[in-house]
């Protein structure tokens, strides 16, 4: 081994090996307000970028919201009629807590505001929300029930999702949103009968991944049934591997993967 080592001169060993498995002890790099926003924006419009590429863009349909770290009490979010795929930071509206439009042209899709708005002044501890009508998200939510542990990946959501099962129609008013935000409680997500799945996160790459990962957990749990009788992983199993996959830190780390390479061909959502 040390002949090989010193055949390759450009290779530089540590003075002392680090064992590094996970990402959970990481804290995200102080930054200032500016700084903080930006970083927000970026990843807002990074996300909207990406959920089209999944195909979670359909018509008017679908948003995304960032708490603004200055004025807590407003979020950014998009502008109705700008199609996920063509987002860019410039486009994205700050909304204050009465709806108005502080910042950008909008229109606001009402929606998006009464759904959101009741989540983040229920929530201070959420950074951002993500909902839209994925395809399989909103296939599983007719079924009226939550998810099953039956993959690793969905034990991310094991006693960490909620049912709102009170459909009365397109969400308008905040009272509606307020009994979402009830439902939703603590918990990362919540799967909207007869409508779609919602994710909450401490950051904009936590709501984002966890949005993929829920929509990708219904997938999972639909093609098992329908090729037969799925067997959950037992409780205690399930409960544990939670604990493993199902922190913030994870989920931003796997938004990241997906966001760097989209910085790359895509780097107009900057602007």
């Amino acid at each position: 081994m040390i002949t090989l080592l010193e055949d390759r001169p450009s290779l530089v060993l540590r003075d002392q090996p680090v064992r590094k498995f996970w990402f959970d002890d990481e804290l995200e790099p102080q930054r200032s307000l500016a700084e903080e926003r930006l970083h927000r924006q970026q990843r807002l419009a990074g996300a909207f970028r990406l959920f089209a590429q999944y195909g979670f863009a359909q018509g008017l349909a679908g948003h995304i919201t960032a708490r603004d770290p200055e004025w807590t009490d407003h979020f950014w979010v998009n502008p109705l009629g700008r199609h996920f795929g063509r987002m860019r930071v410039s486009d994205l509206l700050l909304v204050n807590r009465d709806g108005e439009i502080v910042v950008g042209d909008g229109p606001v899709n009402q929606a998006a505001f009464a759904i959101h708005a009741a989540i983040h002044e229920a929530r201070p501890d959420v950074v951002a929300a993500a909902h839209t009508h994925s395809l399989y998200g909103k296939t599983w939510s007719t079924l009226g029930r939550k998810l099953d542990p039956l993959t690793q990946d969905s034990c991310a959501f094991h006693e960490d999702h909620a049912l709102f099962d009170d459909f009365r129609g397109v969400v308008l008013d905040t009272t509606e949103g307020a009994r979402i935000a009830q439902a939703l409680g603590s918990r990362k997500a919540v799967i909207l009968k007869n409508h779609g799945i919602l994710t909450a996160g401490p950051t904009v790459e936590a709501a984002a991944w966890w949005y993929i990962a829920l929509d990708s957990a219904c997938h999972a749990q639909l093609l098992a049934e329908a090729a037969g009788t799925p067997q959950p992983i037992p409780d205690e199993m399930a409960t544990l591997t939670h604990q493993q996959v199902g922190r913030a830190n994870g989920a931003r780390h796997a938004f990241d993967s997906l966001y760097e390479g989209l910085v790359e061909t895509e780097r107009e959502l900057l602007d």
